[in-house]
């Protein structure tokens, strides 16, 4: 019998910086041109946060990027000396966190206590972006990647705490490249208070506020279950509800999570 869960949406108040979440994949240059100019511009502090990758040659290759779109000031978080790495944080008008893992990369801004300081920095104005892993991180439940693709069961999507930049969301990324669709509707039936956001390769969702907007070459999926029935059931049971709301955008679309 599926009985109702109860679930409010409380919209955050919206934050000072955009975010730029990507799905992974090749980015297209309307991406990384819309992103540089939501820092600033070609002036603009860019700091990369290269901590998602175990290749020590990650940074300098992103930094080389960020510099050929046009960046004129672009340096590497070092988490060697913690309150150098604040410090950058601090100053950085763009903070950019390429791919890899994104529990890694969690791992690594705890250890150097760093978490705060990019919040503190992107509630201050600084915009934040990151494709694939440093995507997932930008949530505040952040999927691990330890779930199954082929089935929908409760409570066996692994999460753990992410920056919580975007509240209210469940972000997963490379999404219809890979076909993530089953592990993210389960992330979001296990707690339907949170919108599911899966997004795919060489796309992005700019959030600004309550809102956000596509841009690049594929589509954002929105699973949203905040009216759902959710059915009551034991871990690895089959995930049932009723009333559970589908969204497929395209570039140019936009989408509001404020509650109705």
């Amino acid at each position: 019998m599926i009985t109702p869960l109860l679930v409010w949406a409380i919209a955050a108040a919206p934050a000072s910086g955009s975010l730029v979440v990507v799905g992974g994949g090749v980015m297209p240059p309307t991406i990384a041109v819309r992103t540089l100019e939501l820092g600033g511009g070609p002036t603009a502090k860019v700091l990369i946060v290269p901590l998602a990758s175990s290749d020590p040659v990650s940074g300098t290759a992103s930094a080389k990027a960020w510099a050929d779109r046009g960046a004129k000031s672009v340096s590497i978080l070092d988490v060697s000396d913690p309150s150098t790495a604040r410090a950058a944080i601090a100053a950085a008008d763009l903070i950019w966190m390429p791919g890899g893992d994104q529990v890694r990369l969690m791992a690594a801004l705890e250890k150097a206590n760093l978490v705060g300081a990019i919040r503190d920095r992107h509630r201050k104005g600084a915009t934040v972006g990151g494709t694939s892993a440093g995507a997932a991180v930008q949530s505040g439940v952040m999927i691990t990647g330890d779930a199954p693709l082929d089935a929908i069961r409760r409570r066996v999507t692994v999460t753990v705490e992410g920056l919580d930049l975007w509240p209210g969301v469940i972000v997963d990324q490379h999404f219809v490249r890979r076909q993530r669709f089953q592990r993210l509707l389960a992330a979001v039936l296990d707690r339907p208070r949170l919108v599911g956001v899966g997004i795919d390769e060489g796309t992005a969702a700019v959030v600004t506020g309550t809102k956000f907007t596509v841009i690049g070459a594929g589509q954002v999926v929105v699973i949203d279950a905040r009216k759902a029935t959710v059915a009551a059931g034991k871990k690895d049971d089959s995930a049932a509800a009723t009333g559970v709301r589908l969204h497929v955008l395209t570039p140019g679309m936009s989408f509001d999570l404020a509650p109705e």
